[in-house]
């Protein structure tokens, strides 16, 4: 089933809509790895209906859209806005739509800090959900471990492999990267307990809704990158390309809802360890996804530089 009207009517009817009452589907932008589209109803009822594509891509991306809909069933236990799910069916994940557009500039300075302190408490609320064990829900990589240094070293290992097997442009050879990485392993032991992380809350996947005045987060999107695992590894995106510790409404709300953000060694080699795997993903990704010229040549000229920057934290550390 390939034509998007009849694949919208399927999952409708599935869930006892009847077909009758779909009115639109439209396509939304934004999204790098599953195809999403909005299906409005004739009652101005909206929903979201993402379907994962046939194509292999990275190790940790097989069943995608089960990691997402655990981290939509997570945020609901946590009272934190995000989609809720309404059926999971295969490759095909229907959900409910939230308000707003995505997170741009068109803010004041006292807005976005108010935004940013409100999200700071609703990704401590999202932290305080604990998983059944360390690793992606989805099982992409094996069932979840019992304690994070074996989930996530996993991850490392099979993005350091999806690295090698698609001759990825890399700024130190793969080899030499897991070496470096290896040093800091130690200070994974120091997550006792599987938290729901997000790991992709840069602002593209933040909504902002702007529908009753004064802005507010009108939604967590996009959680198929979720893992069970180190809170702190959220920081990464949230300040992507950047560092946590700069953003101090977004670190004042996180500690006001009781996260706990204390950047001591352990963690700040812990924070390196995340960063390199998020640009280790974005560097080896542009090559299945065969991205064009514009994007691979920010990639290495954005991206590699941060990678290095987090081996050197590494080795100076250690």
């Amino acid at each position: 089933m390939t034509d998007s009207w009849e694949r919208a009517l399927h999952c409708l009817e599935a869930v006892g809509i009847p077909s009758g009452r779909l009115a639109r589907v439209r396509p939304l932008d934004g999204g790098t790895y599953n195809t999403v589209e909005e299906l409005r109803l004739t009652d101005g009822t909206r929903y979201v209906l993402k379907v994962a594509p046939t194509a292999a891509g990275l190790r940790h991306e097989r069943e995608l859209l089960v990691s997402e809909a655990e981290f939509y069933r997570a945020a609901a236990r946590a009272g934190v806005a995000a989609p809720r799910v309404v059926t999971l069916d295969g490759p095909h994940l229907l959900m409910t739509a939230c308000p707003g557009t995505p997170w741009d500039e068109d803010l004041t300075a006292a807005q976005r800090g108010h935004l940013r302190a409100e999200l700071g408490r609703q990704v401590a609320r999202l932290h305080e959900v604990v998983g059944p064990g360390f690793g992606y829900p989805s099982q992409a990589l094996g069932p979840l471990a019992p304690d994070w240094r074996t989930a996530f070293t996993a991850m490392l290992d099979a993005v350091l492999a999806d690295a090698r097997d698609h001759r990825a442009r890399l700024p130190r050879p793969a080899d030499e990267i897991a070496d470096v990485l290896r040093t800091a392993y130690d200070a994974l032991d120091e997550v006792v307990s599987p938290r729901a992380v997000h790991f992709d809350l840069w602002s593209g996947n933040i909504l902002v809704d702007r529908s009753a005045g004064e802005p507010r987060i009108g939604g967590l999107i996009d959680g198929e990158r979720m893992f069970w695992g180190d809170p702190l590894a959220d920081f990464v995106s949230l300040a992507l390309l950047g560092d946590i510790r700069d953003d101090e409404s977004f670190l004042a709300g996180y500690r006001e809802a009781g996260g706990r953000a204390v950047f001591d060694r352990p963690a700040c080699l812990r924070l390196a360890l995340y960063r390199a795997y998020l640009y280790l993903i974005m560097l080896t990704e542009t090559v299945p996804r065969a991205v064009d010229e514009g994007r691979d040549r920010w990639t290495q000229e954005t991206v590699a530089p941060q990678l290095l920057a987090a081996l050197r934290k590494i080795g100076s550390a250690r």
